[in-house]
């Protein structure tokens, strides 16, 4: 890793050739890419290892078929890798690509890149990239979700992965923080060998706040179609209906609220589909919830606005949950959080009391109290909602793109001008 002077970056110089490599077309990167494109000194080029999620596709998640209804691909250059695997899925042997090392300028006069931004880490197609990006001499910028509440690993499953991260970090330029959460992963295998440069786990904020404002004039259609009575609060849960989601805990602690006679009994609206449907029905059945409950099954990505402004507040009581990105969804609606310990993003995005509460993951009881709390007085919720959209504003897609920018100045030593705004 070079220590050279920043050159600095005349009206004549080119944009930064930057390729990032990902496995598919994802909804929650497409508006971060397409903001990206939109920079003059950044010329993108995304480098799909599969085109699964645009053609439709079962997710085992959600246990149904997902056709994404947000453009996935508009926007920005992207192509789609010739592939030597691909089972329709993301795991570490597939996709797996062909001809990167020919791609990224293998065989050529000079590399096709200035840098590689590379997603994830644990893939053969991640590592493959980064060892070609080596032999190229590119520089490599990495950005993953990991963490260290990660599963139990045996001593020498530890050592193995200690001694495989210290030989990644020659091959690492610089890492792209998601949150403290994951910049602490970073720093313990990492330490100080790889510079960090923030790059903040962000979604759309401006699109969910527009469409979360446009669905609270239609929120009376939205509570007539589902049946609940005018003047009730919601509590939401809106995810994958999987055990490590604990919507269990949730159905239980709403159970307790409701024992507890509030003065005003919300509903509690679950959207999403999966393995723990029929469980979850079962219990609401029951604990004699079936009246005070709705299932809505899966909703695509233009729907979940309309919920965000149906709800009080939006409850994820998972386990193993490293970052969960449906908060900043949440939030960015102005609707405020209760998330356990384990979503990662808690820590940067939850002040107890101000944007919502966080609980010891699996603390039932906790997770009342923490209903209680938000519906202990009539406008608790709505305050909490307002601070949860104040606080989104500093978690944009700016700031990812101030991140990315530090890290690219860093890599290839040229300072950039300023950000422009979005066009």
């Amino acid at each position: 890793m070079s220590s050279a002077p920043l050159a600095d970056a005349g009206s004549g110089d080119k944009p930064l050739r930057l390729a990032y490599l990902v496995s598919h077309p994802i909804q929650y990167q497409a508006p971060l890419l397409r903001r990206i494109a939109q920079d003059p000194e950044i010329d993108l080029t995304v480098l799909f290892g599969s085109d699964f999620s645009v053609r439709g596709y079962k997710d085992e998640g959600f246990g149904v078929e997902v056709a994404w209804d947000t453009p996935l691909t508009e926007g920005y250059r992207h192509e789609f890798l010739t592939a030597f695997r691909d089972t329709g899925t993301v795991s570490a042997t597939s996709p797996v690509s062909r001809g990167l090392y020919r791609r990224l300028g293998g065989f050529g006069a000079e590399p096709a890149f200035d840098a590689l931004w590379v997603h994830g880490y644990a893939s053969v197609n991640a590592l493959a990239g980064i060892v070609c990006a080596n032999l190229l001499g590119i520089p490599v910028l990495l950005r993953a979700e990991s963490w260290l509440g990660d599963r139990e690993r045996s001593g020498p499953k530890l050592a193995l992965k200690h001694l495989f991260f210290h030989d990644l970090a020659s091959l690492i330029d610089a890492v792209l923080p998601i949150g403290s959460v994951n910049a602490r992963y970073w720093t313990h295998y990492f330490g100080g060998r790889v510079p960090q440069f923030p790059m903040p786990y962000a979604v759309n904020n401006d699109w969910f706040t527009e469409k979360a404002g446009q669905a609270r004039t239609e929120v009376a259609s939205l509570r007539d179609r589902l049946q609940l009575a005018p003047g009730r609060p919601v509590v939401l849960f809106a995810s994958k209906l999987q055990t490590r989601k604990h919507c269990d805990h949730l159905v239980e602690a709403f159970d307790r609220l409701l024992a507890d006679r509030p003065a005003v009994t919300p509903y509690l609206v679950i959207v999403g589909d999966g393995e723990e449907r029929q469980r979850l029905e079962a219990q609401v059945q029951a604990l004699g919830l079936a009246a005070d409950t709705r299932f809505v099954g899966f909703q695509n990505q233009s729907a979940l606005p309309r919920f965000f402004a149906l709800a009080s507040v939006f409850v994820l009581p998972s386990r193993h949950e490293p970052w969960g990105l449906i908060v900043n969804e949440a939030m960015a609606s102005g609707c405020p959080v209760i998330a356990s310990t384990d979503v990662g993003c808690h820590v940067d995005l939850i002040t107890p009391g101000m944007e919502g509460y966080v609980f010891p993951t699996g603390d039932i009881a906790a997770l009342t109290e923490a209903l209680q709390a938000v519906f202990a007085t009539p406008d608790a919720a709505a305050a909490m909602g307002r601070a949860a959209a104040r606080r989104m504003q500093s978690w944009s897609f700016e700031q990812d793109l101030q991140g990315l920018r530090g890290a690219l100045a860093h890599v290839t030593h040229r300072r950039l001008a300023p950000a422009a705004e979005p066009r």
